[in-house]
């Protein structure tokens, strides 16, 4: 019991912090409803264990060394923020000038999601079952477009996750000064209560996402979503850009 207390007091912490609308769960949501199982569950070990990481390091005294290198955010704040503006104008574009297209679930592989016409969408293969597909190619044998690729997604998640000053601060310095605060003994056990958090709630997001792909079907379901991610990737851009 006594070391149950502070592992479910670090979790709740760490719930807390990381249950939020941000870009980090807003570029793993998209990859829930439109990627393959592999991908989706790549990005979500890169978010898990790179919260792990920097957790850990707090806890360590790394994050006294950043709070002394200030310069180092104001770095990673820039380039995060014209990232974000980047990711932020090509989903505006998106949602501007839609292509029409919709996500389908196959048999093949892994569950991939694949995008085909919205007319085709719209026919017998809309009913939800499974469509016989061939792996790359649309009906009829056209090529169709599938869902990001796995070195594209890890390296825009890598991006997310790191280029963010604010993730710095929230695990570096303030989970791992909340632990230091536990004791000898304690701070290990809040320490994986913590890094639960982050393991469960990206598993849910990524894994739990997927059970909204029926709803991806639907072009205009992705033009509202696409301009929702603008919204955030533009906002948050702005924000890094000033500073905050």
């Amino acid at each position: 019991m006594t070391v149950l207390l502070p592992a479910l007091a670090g979790l709740g912490t760490g719930l807390a912090l990381i249950v939020a609308i941000g870009v980090q769960n807003t570029y793993l949501l998209r990859l829930a409803v439109s990627a393959r199982l592999r991908v989706v569950a790549a990005a979500v070990v890169v978010c898990a264990a790179s919260d792990a990481v920097l957790i850990v390091a707090g806890v360590l005294g790394v994050g006294a060394v950043v709070e002394r290198l200030p310069v180092a955010l104001v770095v990673v704040r820039l380039v995060g923020a014209a990232f974000l503006l980047t990711y932020g104008v090509l989903a505006a574009r998106r949602a501007l000038r839609p292509s029409g297209d919709a996500i389908q679930v196959t048999a093949e592989d892994d569950g991939v999601v694949r995008s085909v016409p919205a007319a085709t969408a719209s026919g017998p293969r809309a009913t939800g079952r499974a469509a016989a597909v061939p792996p790359g190619r649309g009906p009829g044998g056209t090529a169709d477009r599938t869902g990001p690729t796995m070195r594209g997604a890890v390296l825009t998640m890598l991006v997310f996750t790191w280029a963010n000053p604010h993730v710095y601060l929230d695990t570096l310095v303030f989970l791992g000064s909340v632990a230091n605060q536990q004791g000898v003994d304690d701070r290990w056990w809040w320490t994986l209560g913590a890094v639960a958090a982050s393991c469960l709630w990206f598993g849910a997001l990524g894994f739990g996402g997927r059970l909204l792909r029926p709803l991806f079907a639907r072009p205009g379901t992705w033009r509202v979503f696409d301009g929702c991610v603008a919204v955030v990737m533009l906002a948050f851009g702005v924000l890094l850009l000033g500073g905050a």
